[in-house]
C-alpha cells in the first residue's frame, strides 16, 4: 500500500505543476487587457502598470516565477483589479464560506444519496423503490438555480421560518437552504449510481453464497455488497466533493453567500486575469489531490488495484 500511495504521489506533483504551466499560458493567451477600459488608457500609464504588475517581463520569466511563488510561498499573486487585495487574501475571505456550507453539503448528499440507493436496490420492484427512485429524478430535474428561489420562496417568502440570504458568520439558519439547493442535484446522481451498484452486486455469486448459507439481509448487505458496491459511487465522490466545496456560483449568487463560486464570474467580467488564474489553479490542485484521496480508497477497498 505505501509503494502504491508514494506512486500516486509522484505522479500528482508532476500533474500539478503542468496544470500551473498549462492554466498560465492559457490565461497569456486570452485577449483583451485587465487594465482595458472603453476610454483607453494612455500608453504611459499602461507601461507603468504593467511594470508594477511584471508584465513587462518575457513570459517564461513571469510563468517560472508565478510557480516558483506558488510552490515555495503558496503565494498566487495580487488581483489585477482589486487594488491593494492579493488572491491569498480574497480566496481566505470567500473560501471558508464555501468550505463550510459545501463541505455539510456533500455529507448530506452522500448520506441521503447511499441510503436512497441501498433501499431502493435491497426493495426492488417494490413501492419503496418507486417512491426512492421518484425523488432522485425530482431532485435531478430541479438543479440549484430552480431549487433556490423555489426554497427562498417557500420558506422564506410563504412560512417565513429562515431568512432568503446572507451568511452572518455561518449561523445554522443561513446555512439550511444553500445546502438543499447545493446538494440535491448531487445526492440523486448518487443515488442512481449506487442503485444501479447495488443490484449488480446483489446478483452475483458470492452474494448468492452468503444468502444460501442463511445469513440475514441486513448482514449480507452491510458486510458483503455495500462495500464493493461502493466503487463506482467513489469515482463520482472525487469530483463531486471538488465541485461542491468550490462552490456553485448560482448559490452564492441567490442566496448572497459571500462563498468562492461568485469570484470566478466577477473575474472573469473585470478580466482579472490573477484572480481567474489563482482560482482555477486553487480548483485543478483540489480535484488532483481529491482524485489522489479517491484513488488511495480504491485501492484500499480493492486490494487488487495495487498491483
Amino acid at each position: 500500500m505505501l509503494n502504491y500511495t508514494l506512486r500516486r504521489i509522484a505522479i500528482a506533483i508532476p500533474t500539478l505543476l503542468i496544470l500551473v504551466a498549462i492554466t498560465f499560458l492559457l490565461m497569456e493567451a486570452a485577449p483583451g487587457s485587465p487594465f482595458a477600459t472603453e476610454r483607453g488608457v494612455p500608453a504611459a500609464v499602461l507601461a507603468n502598470l504593467e511594470a508594477k504588475y511584471g508584465l513587462d517581463r518575457p513570459l517564461i520569466q513571469r510563468m517560472g516565477i508565478y510557480i516558483w511563488n506558488i510552490v515555495a510561498h503558496g503565494d498566487f499573486g495580487e488581483s489585477y483589479r482589486l487594488k491593494d487585495r492579493t488572491v491569498n487574501d480574497l480566496i481566505a475571505q470567500g473560501f471558508p464560506v464555501t468550505l463550510v456550507y459545501g463541505g455539510i453539503a456533500f455529507v448530506v448528499a452522500v448520506v441521503v444519496g447511499v441510503s436512497l440507493g441501498v433501499t431502493a436496490a435491497v426493495r426492488q420492484n417494490t413501492r419503496l423503490d418507486y417512491a426512492a427512485v421518484g425523488i432522485t429524478i425530482g431532485a435531478q430535474v430541479l438543479p440549484n438555480f430552480v431549487m433556490g428561489p423555489i426554497l427562498i420562496l417557500v420558506f422564506t417568502l410563504w412560512l417565513g421560518w429562515l431568512p432568503g440570504g446572507g451568511w452572518q458568520g455561518g449561523q445554522w439558519q443561513y446555512i439550511i437552504m444553500p445546502v438543499i439547493a447545493l446538494s440535491t442535484s448531487y445526492m440523486a446522481s448518487i443515488a442512481r449510481i449506487t442503485r444501479a451498484s447495488m443490484l449488480e452486486t446483489l446478483n452475483s455469486n458470492f452474494i448468492r453464497t452468503a444468502r444460501a448459507k442463511g445469513l440475514p439481509m441486513r448482514r449480507v448487505v452491510m458486510y458483503h455488497a455495500l462495500k464493493p458496491a461502493l466503487m463506482p459511487v467513489l469515482s463520482y465522490l472525487g469530483p463531486a466533493f471538488v465541485g461542491m466545496i468550490t462552490g456553485s456560483v448560482v448559490v452564492d449568487l441567490i442566496f448572497s453567500t459571500g462563498g468562492i463560486g461568485l469570484f470566478f464570474v466577477n473575474a472573469a467580467l473585470a478580466r482579472d486575469y490573477g484572480l481567474m488564474l489563482g482560482l482555477t489553479v486553487l480548483l485543478g490542485a483540489l480535484t488532483v489531490v481529491f482524485n489522489l484521496v479517491v484513488d488511495l480508497l480504491y485501492a484500499w477497498i480493492d486490494p487488487r488495484i495495487r498491483y
